[in-house]
């Protein structure tokens, strides 16, 4: 994911994982991929919505910033970079001592820090050493905190739906408050159909300590935090943390949001949102054809049909000892135009030293995949060997293409199979480029003589 969710999914994740790797049950990355908004993003949907936020604006160049920066009247700024990963604070970024945050006291400071951060690549524990380009920054006015508390909305299986919590302790990463201290998180169920009501609205309100005037603002956050989480099929809404200044007045000062990407369709406005730049070349060319692309860091490119099947061919890949270097979803109503894409997609990962394409045809036909594999290619100078394991509708027209193209696909039919002549040949691709050795299966093989009929 492109950042933590502070939250206590990320624990129990670990902890449950924790529990499968003792027992030696191969763990993969989880196939979800959901829509996220840089935070003055989030922080104008808050305001919409009639929560407080300190005044803000957003930069796409350093005299912009110092301009934006003027105009907020103080000495007290804060300049966030804005790329979606969590740690920005205690980032780098390349080639400079910058962080993802920083104070400044002048408008010059500002200009001079942006400059350091525009254009230029963030570096955070959840990024990678790759990191992540910076295209603008948030120009805001530091607040100083009296208290902090954490007030959150999100979608948990656990519960059924919808759940809101909330903690005292706010301002830190929730998951460690919660593994120290359990009853310092308070967790209030929300039934989706009726909605969230004044009485836990001021429940919940009383488990943050607040009284008086301070427990009618924050009962008004809560209440539009839950109305805004449906409104915009949201996933995650998460404000850490909610403050009081030393006035006594209360923002929301920082704001993490994920939404549901099944509701694209009726959230056009919000998607329309989504920062390309933040993602994965390959999984932005997946999408534009409809194909579900997910990246991952081993050495076997996976071509499958299905979310599920995906999961199995990944664990399998596991059990004989290798690694998925990716996988390709390419659903039930692919073309041979968005397969043959989504080959090129698949293939383009320099770390693939094996192709395993898995497909079960039952709405995804076996031959369509087949056409797409031919017409990829013939249009790419693939060096490395495919296995395809199909299975299902047409499955004897899609060999017979295969045959009649002459290409070199190893074809197995067995599943475990398939799955371990995949990890035993990317070993020996990746021995062969330790070594300097040109060893090349490329797919195609035009001197081959015709092969005979496939029989049913």
């Amino acid at each position: 994911m492109s950042f933590m969710m502070s939250s206590l999914v990320g624990m129990c994740a670990r902890r449950i994982n924790k529990q499968l790797l003792t027992h030696n049950v191969p763990v993969v990355k989880q196939l979800v991929r959901n829509l996220e908004v840089h935070e003055h993003m989030a922080h104008t949907l808050l305001r919409k919505a009639g929560i407080p936020t300190p005044p803000f604006s957003v930069a796409k160049t350093p005299d912009e910033a110092a301009r934006l920066a003027k105009d907020l009247d103080t000495k007290d700024l804060v300049l966030k970079a804005q790329v979606l990963a969590g740690g920005r604070g205690k980032g780098q970024f390349k080639d400079s001592n910058v962080s993802g945050v920083e104070m400044c006291d002048t408008p010059e400071q500002v200009k001079e820090l942006a400059e350091s951060m525009i254009g230029k690549v963030l570096v955070t524990k959840q990024t990678g050493a790759a990191g992540k380009i910076c295209n603008s920054v948030m120009v805001t006015a530091r607040m100083f905190p009296r208290r902090e508390y954490y007030i959150a909305v999100m979608l948990e299986r656990t519960f059924d739906g919808a759940v809101i919590i909330v903690s005292k302790q706010g301002g830190v990463n929730i998951e460690d408050v919660a593994a120290a201290n359990p009853e310092a998180v308070a967790y209030v169920p929300i039934n989706v159909n009726e909605g969230l009501t004044s009485a836990q609205a001021s429940s919940i309100v009383d488990k943050l300590g607040l009284t008086g005037h301070s427990k009618e603002i924050a009962s008004l956050v809560v209440s539009s935090l839950y109305k805004l989480f449906v409104e915009k099929d949201a996933l995650l809404l998460e404000i850490n943390p909610f403050a009081e200044d030393i006035c006594g007045e209360y923002y929301a000062l920082d704001c993490k949001c994920k939404f549901d990407d099944s509701a694209d369709f009726r959230q056009k406005e919000l998607f329309a949102l989504k920062d390309t730049t933040q993602m994965d070349p390959k999984e932005v060319a997946a999408e534009k054809y409809n194909l579900n692309y997910i990246a991952l860091d081993g050495n076997i490119g996976c071509m499958v049909n299905g979310a599920g099947l995906a999961m199995a061919t990944m664990d399998i890949i596991k059990l004989y000892g290798g690694a998925p270097a990716n996988f390709l979803d390419v659903g039930g109503t692919a073309t041979v135009e968005t397969v043959t894409e989504g080959f090129k997609i698949l293939s383009s990962d320099p770390n693939v030293e094996a192709i395993l394409v898995n497909i079960f045809g039952g709405i995804m036909k076996c031959d369509i995949i087949a056409q797409g594999i031919i017409d990829a290619t013939k249009q790419l100078d693939l060096k490395v060997p495919i296995i395809a394991r199909l299975q299902g509708t047409n499955v004897v027209k899609a060999k017979q293409l295969i045959l009649d193209a002459k290409l070199k696909v190893i074809s197995v039919d067995d599943f475990a199979q398939a799955a371990e002549t995949s990890v035993k040949l990317a070993l020996m691709m990746n021995i062969a480029k330790s070594s300097n050795l040109d060893i090349t299966f490329s797919p195609k093989s035009p001197k081959e003589k015709d092969s005979k009929k496939v029989k049913n």
